[in-house]
């Protein structure tokens, strides 16, 4: 049974390993100082909300948002373990990360992925985010949270 559960301080060596993985795979390649976030998850996002995965007593994926302003959160470090994904692991996270969001308050949710990463960018697209613009390989999806009939 999936769980979705705060992230703790215990589960930080644990997650950063599956966001770094998850990185590699799509890179094929991983330099680990493009994220000192990182290094200590919970001072990173501390203004923000990291949820954490769990099924049986395995963390296997993880999501995070973090205000950008009164009204607009982003979401970040979105991960799945590998052999798990297209399960709706990933699905389920996002789901929760915008109850929250639109429970705190927030009206808008944006997050960037990089542009050749298809399967992300159709992730996003089949959850209902709208693409806002393509920058420097980049591409930036919104949300608004008013209208978000999956929450």
């Amino acid at each position: 049974m999936l769980k979705l559960l705060p992230f703790q301080p215990s589960d930080q060596a644990i997650v950063k390993a599956l966001i770094l993985s998850g990185l590699e795979e799509h890179w094929g390649f991983l330099d680990e100082s493009k994220n000192p976030d990182l290094d200590n998850i919970a001072v990173s996002y501390a203004e923000g909300t990291v949820l954490v995965a769990w099924q049986d007593d395995e963390i296997i994926g993880t999501g995070a948002f973090i205000p950008r302003s009164e009204s607009q959160v982003e979401i970040i470090r979105m991960s799945v373990k590998k052999e798990l994904r297209r399960q709706g692991i990933g699905r389920k996270i996002l789901t929760e990360l915008c109850k929250r969001a639109s429970q705190d308050g927030y009206k808008e949710i944006i997050l960037e992925t990089t542009e050749t990463w298809q399967d992300v960018i159709d992730f996003y697209l089949q959850y209902g985010f709208e693409i806002t613009h393509y920058e420097s390989g980049d591409v930036y999806f919104r949300m608004d949270l008013r209208k978000n009939e999956i929450i």
